[in-house]
């Protein structure tokens, strides 16, 4: 038989757990990570929900699937057979939901249509109906969605004082308010890590563990200015722990390149499906047998998000290669979700920032993504060789994007690129 698959999935999460190195307490995500095996270098293919999920879910990027933009403001995938779940069910497969899905948003039953057998409950008691299905002798081979809502924001509200010691990420400056903020983000990914933790506790004392593969991943960087929604490496740079008791073992760190677009080809290959002509993604698997690397760069885009704001990037192991395909060189404001760092930067002008057409980082000397070398010509061979690389993987992957502006659903509901979120936060003076 089969294994079973348990998909655990959180939002905005980035790497901010334990095994990445980060001081957040997460024992149960490092207990995972040190009985299987931790991707440092995992990249999503696109830095904003539903386009990041969708190109998991396929295999393909989310303007081959369809999934230009945000579930719930009206975008949807070209054909939902192409989704993981239809591909298993094809496979003797049943398949069940627990909490958030982002890849359908219909008045009615969404999780039909996608193909899942039963939907177990919302997000706010994913984990309880997750662990009581594990304790049910659910029927073998299954695939469980359990999606969680955090680490999205609004992020638990925690007393000022409580961000003394806190660090904040970069590139944010160490202040009050990001402080505060970042403390709040620790709260979330603390109930994540316990959410989480039950449900992988239920598949151990049901005696499932043996024979259940754990996939633990989330869909993009945290909400912070300049990582989600962005294609530096703080928005597609995603978490990434797989275990199985088998191959996916032994508390191993794979820093090899990859792509969220390699876990169904991976899939398809451990369980000996046939592979889907459309994948895009490669296997996984050599990299367990030695094999240094199985690609030697990644690709990821922006569309849609609450606003219009048409990106792509190219990163290799050394080199990050940014362009922007709209007119809007300005921070694209509704993109970043409202909290104490965004209210901070925009104190300070953010949304009058000129952004760049291109940007080229060397990632060796500069993984802070600060030196932009567009302009160096010592470096202009490179340069010439990520836009060929990226041209070329546009027009192989048929991005509509080379002919102009992207197709927008009549269903679409979309901001304004230069709109401010009514009712930012601002800390209290006396918190500051």
């Amino acid at each position: 038989m089969r294994k079973n698959i348990l998909y655990l999935h959180s939002h905005d999460t980035g790497r901010y757990i334990q095994p990445y190195g980060y001081a957040f307490s997460t024992p149960h995500l490092q207990k995972l990570a040190e009985q299987g095996v931790l991707f440092r270098q995992a990249y999503c293919a696109g830095p904003t929900c539903s386009p990041s999920r969708a190109a998991l879910l396929t295999g393909q990027y989310p303007h081959q699937n369809g999934m230009l933009g945000l579930a719930h403001r009206g975008f949807r995938m070209k054909d939902y057979r192409h989704h993981l779940v239809q591909i298993l069910k094809s496979a003797g497969y049943s398949c069940f939901l627990s909490g958030i899905q982002h890849e359908l948003h219909t008045p009615q039953d969404p999780w039909r249509t996608i193909g899942y057998d039963a939907f177990l409950g919302t997000c706010d008691q994913a984990e309880k109906k997750a662990c009581q299905f594990l304790s049910g002798n659910p029927p073998e081979p299954f695939f469980l969605s359990v999606g969680f809502i955090e680490t999205h924001r609004p992020f638990p509200q925690v007393p000022a004082e409580n961000a003394r010691y806190v660090n904040v990420p970069h590139p944010l400056p160490d202040r009050p308010e990001v402080r505060v903020d970042m403390a709040g983000f620790q709260e979330s990914v603390k109930i994540l890590d316990r959410k989480m933790g039950l449900v992988l506790e239920a598949l151990e004392a049901n005696g499932l563990k043996d024979r259940t593969v754990v996939i633990c991943t989330t869909d993009h960087g945290p909400a912070f200015p300049r990582m989600k929604c962005t294609l530096y490496d703080g928005g597609i740079g995603v978490m990434l722990i797989i275990r199985d008791g088998e191959n996916f073992t032994g508390g191993k760190v794979i820093d090899s390149l990859i792509s969220q677009i390699d876990i169904l080809p991976t899939i398809c290959q451990y369980l000996k499906i046939p592979p889907p002509e459309w994948l895009q993604g490669v296997s996984l698997l050599p990299l367990l047998s030695g094999k240094e690397e199985v690609r030697k760069e990644i690709f990821a885009q922006i569309n849609y998000h609450a606003a219009y704001e048409p990106c792509r990037c190219i990163r290799t192991e050394r080199y990050k290669y940014i362009k922007r395909y709209h007119s809007y060189l300005r921070p694209v404001l509704p993109n970043t979700d409202a909290g104490f760092s965004k209210s901070f930067w925009l104190r300070y002008n953010w949304n009058e920032h000129r952004l760049p057409r291109e940007e080229l980082y060397d990632l060796i000397f500069d993984p802070g993504e600060t030196n932009n070398l567009v302009a160096s010509p010592e470096v202009s061979d490179v340069l010439n060789q990520m836009r060929n690389k990226l041209k070329e993987w546009m027009k192989k992957t048929e991005d509509p994007l080379l002919e102009g502006n992207l197709p927008l659903p009549e269903t679409a509901r979309l901001n304004p690129q230069n709109g401010l979120d009514p009712g930012e936060p601002t800390l209290p003076a006396g918190k500051r």
